[in-house]
């Protein structure tokens, strides 16, 4: 019999020995017969490195010498990643036996889907919603699909949405070989949506799939001043870069006033440290567009969509 398809898991770590535990004990225990799992570590101190060697030799550990960020880690995984298909897990998650399972029929049974999302559930509320996908609104809002809700089995259809979550997103490589990686320029930070974006305007769907559940400990390893700043740096790197001409002429009044209105937020509430970390953000936003202009070209001659599918798969404006 024809072996399964390979699934590689890559797992980006900074200091999160904590989490290990709960992670690879739950990918070990996964029904799908054919997985390798590669945990990049970003130069961690807290004895990440000997534990996996120690307790999970099964695992491929890749040591870097610095912190590469969250892009940096997950590329250097994908490229020495071997499977059919590539997901991003973080290291802060627990995975259903099923997962990888689900995730890999799900792909069997949408061929023209590039990439798959999974039910993301809160680690210490089970019934409460991480994320169902990535939206992303005519008004350059990038957001969580069901966030907080509670999860009485609204999310239950099988559907396209418009990007997975980095968190436990999972491409095809036929994907990745055409659009690329993850942009390191983004380090932390949108840079799934934006390869959402990639993958959205070459002609790639993304469907998510209710039956491939991951419990995530929202926010267990990054937050505060360092988010504040790449929100703000990386939001504004990614509508200069994905955002095409006719959806700038159609909804940049909407995209731009959303921006100044964030803006003015950070600066009425500058005393606040995380709010002047977003102002930071924002200038290196600005200047980043500027330098990005040859991403931007080389992202738009990939396109191969309408703008009437564009606006089918994008949200109404948040509010």
């Amino acid at each position: 019999m024809t072996p399964p398809p390979l699934f590689s898991v890559i797992i980006p770590h900074w200091n999160g020995i904590r989490f290990l535990t709960d992670c690879l004990g739950a990918l070990q225990a996964q029904t799908y017969p054919a997985i390798e799992v590669i945990v990049v570590d970003n130069a961690s101190s807290d004895g990440s490195q000997a534990f996996i060697k120690a307790d999970y030799p099964w695992v491929s550990l890749i040591e870097l010498p610095t912190n590469t960020g969250f892009t940096g880690a997950c590329n250097t995984g994908m490229r020495a990643a071997t499977g059919e298909v590539v997901c991003l897990l973080n290291n802060d998650t627990e995975v259903a036996p099923t997962w990888a399972a689900e995730v890999m029929d799900a792909f069997v049974r949408h061929p023209e889907a590039g990439s798959v999302a999974s039910k993301m559930l809160l680690f210490d509320r089970r019934d409460h919603i991480h994320t169902t996908g990535d939206t992303f609104s005519v008004d350059g809002r990038a957001g969580n699909r069901g966030i907080w809700e509670q999860d009485t089995g609204q999310y239950d259809r099988e559907e396209f949405v418009f990007s997975a979550c980095g968190g436990s997103s999972a491409y095809r490589r036929t994907l990745l070989d055409a659009v690329g990686l993850l942009d390191d320029d983004f380090f932390f930070l949108m840079e799934d949506v934006d390869l959402g974006w990639r993958a959205q305007l070459a002609g790639w769907r993304c469907l998510y799939t209710p039956k491939a559940v991951v419990y995530h400990h929202l926010s267990a390893t990054g937050g505060g001043v360092t988010a504040s700043y790449y929100a703000g740096r990386n939001t504004l790197l990614l509508l200069g870069k994905v955002i095409p001409a006719d959806l700038w002429r159609k909804h940049g009044g909407k995209i731009i006033r959303a921006q100044l209105a964030d803006a003015w937020a950070a600066l009425k509430a500058w005393r606040g440290e995380a709010a002047r970390a977003r102002l930071r953000g924002i200038a290196a936003g600005l200047w980043g567009i500027v330098r990005g202009w040859g991403k931007r070209r080389a992202v738009q001659r990939t396109r191969t969509v309408s703008l009437d599918y564009l606006e089918s798969i994008l949200s109404p404006p948040r509010g």
